[in-house]
């Protein structure tokens, strides 16, 4: 067996006319330099026994690189929120084709909305600015380019990873933007990172671009101390009959579903046809993770009529919740597909035309009115020229220099300083309320192992908590936050039980260990005494 192999190449584009801020001797982000990791096409050369008499044959791997930004940071006072927009202006001379995209922010990024647009779309400046400025609107950035990206809901590290092959298109000259709601559920002011990172592949290597469609079920009205569920059978052969002219050809990459807090249920399946009731993605209770599905092989529509949809809530409150922000709640799905339409299907408000039950619970449903949109006319497959050409990378900004999307997690340092007074107050309205009571952790009616950290009486619950895991630990215990198991879980990155055996990070969700100011009050709170104050 021969083994061949070609060298890691790293190709640095210098950038020209690179300007310094006045005062900072940092570039101003004019000009950078572009690494673009071409990977080693080495094979591993198996001889055969054929009656030609074998051969070695050469697998070359796709040549991939990472193009990395920063938004900045966005703030947000004590239980504030804001819907600010996000742009990276990528100036691309050439088209990208991304075959995955990370999203990763600090905190308090309920969600998120990304599309790729022309430059000269809704003018705003790089970074964060106000949506009315640039009379931007989701629909119309999905029509003048294509949707790249939806964040799951509280989310903080986020990767859409598409089979081999199939891309979202970024044409030339053509930025990101997106739309997000920044929540801060803490009694602390929050100031949040937000970074994106795109897989760029060659576009040798593209099998299939993407086209988006959508599931929104806007008509939710949720009755007092209620759980019910709303759904919805879309019909999208019959938009392709109308929008295509042509029968129903779809075939489904990646669907991500959008729902809040209450939501405790939510289901995609195939409407008709041989395959009428398989379950595209189901998940149960909220739990701030990140909860896209990507299929590989497609999911194929062909001779089916379309899409079912449903999302349930339960609303322990004593008023109706319906859609919206803040404590509202909604349901929408977001899928890429192989189509040549966009998608949007949606039951409207007031449109709730039927209330019944199932598996005990109330069920309530609507006439879903489904679009078909021809896709942007620059979404089209590479050129000749491009699939001879090298791997293009547009220059990387002078500011975005190191930066990676999800940040290296560091354990809590032990002369971490609290920001604010270590009380019992303090660490339930800046941890455990705003980043660990979802129903699918420690809040709700079923919280995880048992521990209610959105109690009434906190500081009995904490104080009386059998730990579950194996440990010795008790999980407070007063005057020795080292020997406290709540302490070990959240001030390092890879905390193990009594036998050495890991566990995981808290709060479940994040990549890194919380803020050390915050750790520190509850390090703090604990040397203290771990009183009820």
């Amino acid at each position: 067996m021969l083994r061949r192999s070609r060298i890691v190449a790293l190709l640095s584009l210098l950038a020209c006319n690179a300007e310094t801020s006045a005062g900072s001797g940092e570039p101003d982000g004019e000009g950078g330099v572009a690494e673009v990791l071409v990977l080693a096409d080495t094979a591993e050369d198996a001889s055969t026994d054929g009656a030609d008499g074998g051969g070695d044959v050469a697998v070359v791997p796709p040549q991939i690189a990472t193009l990395s930004h920063s938004f900045g940071a966005f703030t947000v006072g004590a239980y504030g929120e804001a819907q600010p927009c996000v742009a990276w202006t990528l100036e691309n001379e050439q088209p990208l084709y991304v075959e995955a995209v990370t999203l990763a922010n600090d905190g308090g990024f309920h969600h998120s909305n990304w599309f790729v647009v022309p430059e000269d779309s809704f003018p705003s400046p790089d970074g964060f600015f106000n949506c009315k400025d640039s009379n931007f609107a989701e629909i119309s950035a999905a029509i003048e380019g294509t949707v790249i990206f939806a964040q799951s809901t509280q989310s903080l590290p986020e990767t859409q990873r598409l089979p081999p092959g199939v891309v979202v298109k970024i044409p030339p000259r053509h930025k990101i933007v997106g739309s997000a709601h920044v929540l801060n559920l803490s009694s602390d002011p929050l100031n949040s990172g937000l970074r994106m990172a795109l897989e760029i592949i060659h576009p040798k290597d593209v099998k299939d671009i993407t086209a988006p469609f959508r599931l929104t079920y806007y008509d939710l009205h949720v009755d007092p101390k209620s759980e019910q569920r709303f759904g919805s059978d879309c019909d999208f052969a019959k938009a392709f009959e109308t929008g295509g002219g042509a029968p129903l050809d779809l075939k489904i990459y990646w669907v991500l579903p959008h729902y809040h807090y209450l939501g405790n249920y939510f289901q995609v399946a195939i409407l008709g046809g041989p395959n009428d009731g398989q379950v595209l993605h189901e998940l149960g209770e909220f739990d701030g993770e990140a909860n896209g599905k990507s299929f590989e092989p497609a999911i194929d529509l062909t001779g089916a009529k379309g899409l079912r949809f449903t999302c349930g809530y339960r609303n322990p409150r004593d008023v109706e919740v319906g859609w919206g922000i803040g404590d509202q709640e909604m349901c929408v799905m977001l899928g890429l597909a192989s189509s040549r339409l966009m998608m949007d299907a949606s039951v409207g408000e007031g449109k709730t035309d039927a209330v019944g039950e199932q598996d005990g619970k109330t069920r309530k449903s609507g006439p879903c009115n489904v679009l078909g949109i021809p896709k942007n006319k620059s979404q089209v497959a590479p050129t000749a020229e491009e699939l001879a050409a090298d791997l293009y990378v547009p220059l990387e900004k002078a500011t975005d220099r190191g930066v990676v999307a999800v940040k290296e997690c560091v354990d809590t340092p032990a002369d971490a300083e609290p920001t604010a007074a270590a009380t019992l107050a303090s660490v339930r309205d800046t941890i455990f309320l705003p980043g660990c009571s979802y129903n699918a952790c420690h809040g709700g009616p079923k919280p995880a192992a048992g521990l209610h950290l959105d109690a009434t009486d906190l500081h009995a619950e904490l104080m009386s908590h059998v730990v579950t895991a194996n440990t010795d630990m008790p999980l407070i215990d007063p005057g020795n936050p080292e020997g406290s198991w709540l302490y070990h879980l959240i001030s390092r990155c890879d905390p193990v039980d009594a036998a050495g055996a890991p566990v995981a990070l808290m709060p479940r969700n994040a990549p890194f260990v919380l803020d050390p100011g915050l750790v520190a009050r509850v390090r703090d709170w604990i040397q203290a005494g771990a009183k009820a104050d």
